[in-house]
């Protein structure tokens, strides 16, 4: 039933007539005010439970990054530059699924609904600012990690808190600006083949399935765009776990390795699901399951990935464990 449920494709029950954005959206593409987001068509009864599965995980993952930002912020032991980047995290995390999750479950309840065009415009800036804010995030932090480990003793001077202030407010501006070019050039193209997006939010992929304009300098920005946002990114990550795992084995005794692998597997595990999700749903090459595949993998970076964020990072920590223990006492 599942499987069954992310593979219709055809609105159902009170979706509106897609022939609705036909008349006139080759020559005018201010005809489209809105759009409607199919979401997932299946039963009631599996939209139902879907949606108390996707309530739960959403005040979840509220829950515990808002104790994360907490802890960082009233605790002096977690005053440091690897807990200050965690917090960071959390609160991209929170806007992340805040972008998306509220709507979808007003989707899943409704068996889809409409949104405006700035509205689609809007969510679509928000959500690529924010997955480009935390690529280079996790770039920054796989930097922390490789000058602890590598450069142990010069860890204190180099990461000082104007330094990684300074980075984390990078980041931001980074990911704020980087995806603005793309948010513009998508809201002028033309939407003339349906006003009927067969995904719960505004994505890449569901938007240029509707549109009759062309979409070269969209598909040429992205590409260009991937080199600074995601190539790059990646790249120093892989350099950076290169000479992290390299300066491990150079460590003689077994406690210190383990010690040392501890203090950077939570941060490469959810680097891994970052980017596999990324690559998985921008990166597949049968077209025809595109949209398929985009709609579960989106689920896991949305919804669940900032979830288990919080639980990766830092609830096997002992310090953040002190933390919350103080914070209850």
């Amino acid at each position: 039933m599942g499987v069954n449920c992310f593979l219709q494709l055809t609105p159902t029950g009170n979706s509106p007539d897609m022939s609705h954005g036909r008349p006139g959206l080759e020559t005018n593409r201010t005809v489209v005010t809105e759009f409607f987001l199919l979401g997932f068509q299946c039963s009631q009864n599996f939209r139902l439970l879907l949606f108390c599965l996707l309530l739960v995980v959403y005040c979840g993952t509220m829950c515990g990054n808002l104790l994360i930002i907490t802890l960082v912020s009233t605790s002096k032991n977690l005053h440091t530059p690897m807990y200050f980047f965690i917090s960071q995290l959390s609160i991209g995390d929170i806007f992340l699924t805040t972008n998306i999750a509220p709507n979808m479950l007003h989707i899943l309840l409704n068996n889809g609904a409409t949104i405006t065009f700035v509205g689609c415009m809007t969510q679509f800036y928000l959500f690529s600012a924010l997955e480009g804010f935390e690529c280079f995030l996790l770039t920054v932090m796989s930097y922390d990690r490789y000058v602890a480990i590598c450069n142990p003793l010069r860890y204190t001077s180099i990461m000082t808190s104007a330094h990684y202030m300074t980075l984390a407010m990078i980041s931001w501006l980074l990911g704020f600006s980087v995806t603005l070019l793309d948010t513009i050039t998508i809201s002028m193209l033309i939407f003339c083949r349906s006003n009927v997006i067969n995904h719960f939010f505004c994505d890449l992929l569901a938007l240029l399935e509707i549109v009759c304009s062309d979409t070269f300098v969209v598909q040429l920005e992205v590409s260009l765009l991937s080199i600074p946002a995601i190539f790059i990114p990646t790249t120093i990550i892989i350099y950076s776990y290169v000479n992290i795992l390299l300066a491990i084995l150079r460590i003689s005794s077994s406690t210190g390795r383990h010690k040392a692998f501890s203090t950077c597997s939570s941060h490469l595990i959810v680097v891994s699901i970052f980017y596999w999700s990324i690559f998985g749903v921008y990166v597949i090459p049968t077209k025809q399951y595109k949209l398929t595949i985009s709609k579960i993998l989106s689920l896991l970076y949305t919804v669940f990935t900032p979830m288990i964020n919080p639980i990766i990072y830092s609830f096997r920590n002992k310090d953040i464990k002190k933390a919350a223990c103080d914070l209850i006492q």
